[in-house]
């Protein structure tokens, strides 16, 4: 019997997680957090499988974890040998850890401490396996290119430092009860599944908006930023590949290879016929459309970080190494896949 609790199950990876584990036939429990508005679409067309079950609950409560973990034992107890634990969830923004930087340090360091404690308490260390979604955010001003599991830290947000205490206290407890517990050091992946304010997303629904007519340009951030872009979908397979190891280690999942914003709006624009250029320089920078001159992307500096990453780029030998894992969509079909998708759902 294969049973698994994701926490963070409604966001991006959570629902390809959970796609991903009930296609391998496993009994999900998933962690929801309570709010007025209904934030289950992610999850609409699996909400009703048989073998998924959806709990309210938060990382940052816990005596809430504590109950969870203690029903799940309750229910599988005699013929559980194995429970998977992803921890997904966080205050994911980069941005707004620093205008919410409390919030951020209880959800994305305290949680991860608070369900580690959890699995204690319900005496699951000697059978959990433990997922914990660190970040590229981590290598934040690098020291060197491109980043591996030996590569200094040195985050640059509330978000990144708050995450950086999650990598060390898995670590720690790994070494301490001798938990399975894995950081899964994850560059930037995206979906069209990708929450609305992140840059990605923002471009490609910015795209269709402008195509319909709903809107006439698009604010962006830094347009220099360099990021390791890969497809979601490839990287919570890698998730799942590190708990079936034999020995619990740390892991970078990334592509290789990394693209400006500047360079990702190119794309997107070009495949629905606008060619973007550039003029001006830094916040006074535009980017129009070739053909009809017509002035589309604006620089507003409300979107700067205080403390800019200027690039990211994994290398990911370790994981391709040892757990077979590799990429299957590249930069070009990763485009593609979000603005089909956004444009689609615009019209």
């Amino acid at each position: 019997m294969k049973i698994a609790f994701i926490s963070g199950v409604n966001g991006q990876d959570g629902s390809f997680l959970t796609e991903f584990l009930l296609q391998k036939e496993y009994t999900v429990y998933g962690l929801l957090r309570r709010s007025s508005n209904i934030n289950t679409s992610r999850l609409d067309h699996i909400l009703k499988h048989p073998k998924l079950t959806l709990l309210y609950g938060d990382i940052t409560d816990g005596s809430c974890l504590f109950s969870i973990l203690s029903r799940i034992k309750r229910e599988h107890g005699a013929h559980m040998q194995v429970l998977e634990i992803y921890n997904l969830a966080a205050q994911s923004h980069v941005k707004v850890s620093f205008e919410m930087p409390e919030f951020t340090a209880e959800t994305n360091a305290f949680g991860t401490l608070k369900l580690l404690e959890a699995i204690r308490a319900n005496q699951l260390d000697k059978i959990a396996r433990v997922y914990q979604a660190s970040t590229s955010e981590l290598y934040g001003l690098v020291q060197e290119i491109p980043q591996n599991e030996k590569t200094p830290f040195y985050p640059r947000s509330p978000y990144g430092v708050a995450k950086l205490y999650a990598y060390w206290i898995v670590q720690n407890y790994r070494e301490s009860y001798g938990m399975f517990a894995c950081n899964g050091i994850l560059f930037n992946h995206e979906s069209e599944r990708r929450g609305i304010n992140f840059v990605t997303r923002k471009i490609t629904l910015g795209l269709a908006k402008i195509l319909r007519g709903e809107e006439k340009t698009l604010l962006i951030g830094n347009l220099d930023s360099q990021r390791d872009w890969g497809y979601a979908r490839d990287y919570v397979e890698g998730m799942w590949l590190m708990l079936q190891s034999d020995s619990p280690e740390d892991y970078v999942l990334a592509t290789g290879k990394t693209y400006s914003v500047r360079y990702f709006i190119e794309k997107a624009f070009a495949l629905k016929g606008m060619r973007i250029h550039w003029k001006g320089e830094g916040v006074h920078e535009i980017g129009y459309d070739v053909e009809t001159g017509r002035e589309i992307i604006f620089v507003s500096e409300k979107y700067y970080r205080p403390a800019e990453v200027d690039i990211l780029i994994g290398d990911a030998t370790k994981a391709r190494t040892n757990l077979g894992w590799e990429p299957k969509v590249d930069f070009d079909r990763l485009v593609q896949i979000m603005v089909d998708y956004d444009c689609k759902q615009i019209w």
